[in-house]
């Protein structure tokens, strides 16, 4: 059994803190906000994730995991330290790194014994150098220390899922044997653990963030030439998938990505980029598209009904993906702003988002179902794939409407299945959007009109 203390309990710092504790380790969680560390004293998490609550409070009632707001109680009673603070956006899209900075230097102060300081935040590429530094500065008592890289690689609303079974574990250190002692933690999930440099590891976060953006913003680049040229991105992308070069993960088309992880890392690491003279034009497409396909559904509701202004527009699904409640950098977000700027009034549903969207959209009606929210509006948005969406009465919706007009933002529903029904549809990429390919259509742009002469069939 290892003593480990997590500082922060924000998605990352919580997840980690009590999986390491469902491991059989001794746990403290560090936060300080005192409301919210008496909360999770209580078994009460701030943030919605399949199955966490449960694990909290199992750990809890098996005394490896406890909650503190003091340094003085942690960082003495503790190994190894992981740093999982929040590294919001900067001005200039640089990662903030202000609570990192106070992490270090708060361990510095209260540290009393040899311990390892792990950084599991997403921070940019030498800040695990810069961490060492700051402890040197401010530490009352001479004591050793390590500082190790273990980037997350967690998705939110599979985390635990994620954090138990992990595809690998990175590690980066400049003393190995401190990474071989972090490493030990990790054993009994059995998952191949790369070791390498910090600076190596804190780059290999970025990175695989950036491919994963890349991949979405580029099926989404498809999916608008595929609706000009009348092609369906879904068929499209599941060819695709087969080759195992490429795969068919992050290859669903939509109104692209959000949280808080691919929006707030792909710029982080252009910025870094463009800090040390490199020209990362690859990382600003993958942006550009991002945000434009965001413009593009509001595109399609004007081009249906002509004028927003005097609409109203549902958004069913205001979360940025299922089985989280995160609406941070989420489609709906943007969307919503954008139709409310145009005139029209706009209502929402999601059914665990709700006390976020207060937060995030507190103008904006929330309905109680997806049937409530249907009921007057001029066209519905689809921007989370909720399980339940796919399984609606779509018969019931389209009478409850006052125009049967949906703009499927996430490609949930088939075209012609949806014109069968009497919807107005339009997918992302979808090509003909439930119109049968006619004799009428027109030759494709790369061939001729066959000769006069040629005999038809």
């Amino acid at each position: 059994m290892k003593r480990i203390a997590v500082i922060g309990t924000g998605y990352v710092g919580l997840v980690t803190g009590t999986c390491f504790a469902d491991l059989g380790n001794r746990v403290i969680c560090l936060d300080i906000d005192a409301e919210k560390i008496e909360r999770l004293k209580q078994g009460i998490i701030p943030i919605y994730e399949p199955g966490l609550e449960e694990m909290v409070r199992r750990n809890i009632q098996a005394g490896r995991l406890t909650f503190t707001t003091s340094y003085e109680e942690a960082i003495p009673n503790s190994d190894i330290v992981f740093i999982a603070v929040g590294t919001p956006e900067g001005v200039d899209g640089e990662a903030d790194l202000k609570y990192v900075e106070m992490a270090a230097k708060s361990i510095a102060e209260v540290m009393d014994h040899p311990i390892i300081i792990v950084n599991k935040s997403t921070v940019p590429v030498g800040t695990g150098d810069w961490v060492a530094d700051i402890v040197n500065r401010h530490k009352k008592n001479d004591v050793p220390f390590w500082v190790v890289s273990n980037p997350e690689f967690l998705r939110e609303g599979n985390a635990i899922q994620d954090f138990l079974n992990p595809d690998r574990v990175v590690l980066g250190s400049t003393d190995r044997e401190a990474a071989e002692q972090v490493a030990q933690l990790y054993l009994p999930l059995r998952a191949p653990i790369m070791v390498t440099d910090l600076r190596t590891a804190e780059m290999i976060k970025y990175a695989s963030n950036a491919f994963l953006a890349t991949r979405i913003s580029f099926i989404n680049e498809i999916a608008s030439i595929c609706e000009k040229l009348g092609a369906d991105v879904k068929e499209v992308a599941i060819g695709m998938g087969y080759d195992k070069r490429i795969g068919h993960h992050f290859l669903d088309a939509g109104v692209g990505y959000g949280g808080s992880c691919f929006p707030k890392d792909v710029k982080a690491l252009a910025h870094m980029a463009a800090l040390h003279g490199c020209h990362p034009q690859l990382l600003r497409a993958v942006m550009e598209i991002n945000r434009d396909k965001r413009r593009e559904v509001v595109q399609k509701l004007r081009d249906l009904l002509d004028d927003l202004n005097g609409k109203t527009i549902g958004l069913l699904g205001l979360a940025f993906k299922p089985n989280t409640d995160d609406m941070r950098e989420a489609p709906s977000v943007e969307i919503a702003h954008l139709c409310r700027r145009e005139g029209a009034y706009v209502k929402g549903y999601d059914p665990v988002a709700k006390e976020t969207a207060r937060k995030a959209l507190p103008w904006m009606e929330q309905a109680a179902d997806p049937y409530e929210l249907a009921k007057g509006c001029d066209a519905i948005v689809i921007l989370t794939e909720w399980n339940e969406f796919k399984h609606l009465d779509l018969k019931r919706i389209r009478e409850l409407m006052r125009q049967p007009i949906i703009v499927d933002g996430r490609n949930i529903y088939e075209p012609e299945q949806m014109a069968e029904l009497g919807f107005v549809y339009r997918g992302m990429g979808r090509g003909y959007n439930g119109r049968r390919k006619t004799e009428h259509d027109e030759r494709p742009s790369n061939t001729r009109p066959a000769p006069a002469t040629t005999p038809t069939e």
